[in-house]
């Protein structure tokens, strides 16, 4: 993937569990960033699954964030268990870019 690629994107509403990234989602797909959208200032967690392999990218929790802003985290993985998934807690949602299946 060079600096010009073109990333697609995609969103993940709250309360998701385990949502493929891309139509199929695969092994060797690229994740560039996280944008964690609180829907409140007392968000649920979001993780991020590469296969079985769970990963907490944001905790969230009783007044976690204090203002109700997009949090980008640079994320610039590749998947080696096959297709990126994200799940959200209550009151936050998730757009990920990235080049998915």
């Amino acid at each position: 993937m060079s600096a010009n690629s073109i990333y697609n994107y995609e969103t993940v509403a709250a309360g998701q569990t385990a949502q493929v990234l891309g139509v199929t989602g695969g092994t060797g797909d690229y994740l560039r960033r996280l944008v964690i959208v609180p829907a409140t200032t007392s968000p649920g967690n979001v993780l991020l699954l590469d296969g079985a392999t769970s990963i907490t990218v944001f905790t969230g929790g009783a007044s976690s964030v204090t203002e109700l802003r997009p949090i980008e985290i640079d994320m610039d993985m590749v998947s080696v268990n096959g297709a990126w998934k994200v799940t959200t807690g209550s009151n936050v949602s998730v757009i990920a870019v990235g080049d998915f299946l």
